[in-house]
């Protein structure tokens, strides 16, 4: 169990990294580059059995809510550990602060979410492969090396600096850190 809990701070340590991303990273990275209406998603949707070229750079319209969900799971996740318990011998660090009713539902949740993640994760591999068999796009090369062939007039997306970078997954360890010891 001690890996889970240290599994666990890991994941909460990159979350959170994440969320500040979101909002202060690169043009790809950042929320409100990616995140488009509902209607959008169905537009996009409604077109995956078209063969088309690939102008879009970072995420698109079904990707960027899909990010959102996983994201929202793993927090979930996350969170749910820190105030769970497993009835024999071990507690999250935060199972002090609440009683043992709320942390046998913490408990709870944090089984059914591990599930949800489970079925995102499929759902996402199952996607990559769509587009993969009906558009003809490798989604997994940029993913994997952050780069894109694009044609020449695109623009390329801005980078954030990887010493702000740095400076957020410090601070989200240091967050987690004094959580776990302190909270």
């Amino acid at each position: 169990m001690e890996w889970h809990k240290l599994s666990g701070y890991a994941i909460l340590t990159l979350l959170l990294f994440r969320l500040a991303w979101g909002f202060a990273g690169s043009d790809t990275a950042r929320f409100s580059r990616f995140l488009q209406s509902p209607l959008a998603v169905v537009r996009h949707l409604s077109r995956m059995t078209r063969r088309e070229p690939d102008y879009q750079i970072g995420h698109n319209a079904a990707g960027g809510w899909m990010v959102l969900v996983m994201l929202a799971l793993l927090l979930v996740q996350a969170v749910s550990g820190l105030f769970s318990n497993d009835d024999v011998d071990t507690e999250g660090p935060l199972v002090n602060l609440i009683d043992k009713g709320q942390s046998d539902q913490a408990s709870h949740i944090h089984g059914l979410t591990f599930t949800a993640i489970e079925v995102v994760i499929v759902l996402h591999v199952l996607a990559i492969i769509a587009y993969a068999v009906l558009k003809k796009q490798n989604l997994v090369r940029p993913m994997v090396t952050g780069k894109k062939r694009m044609p020449g007039a695109t623009r390329p997306p801005r980078m954030a600096s990887p010493v702000l970078a740095c400076v957020l997954l410090v601070l989200a360890a240091a967050a987690v850190t004094a959580l776990v010891r302190y909270g």
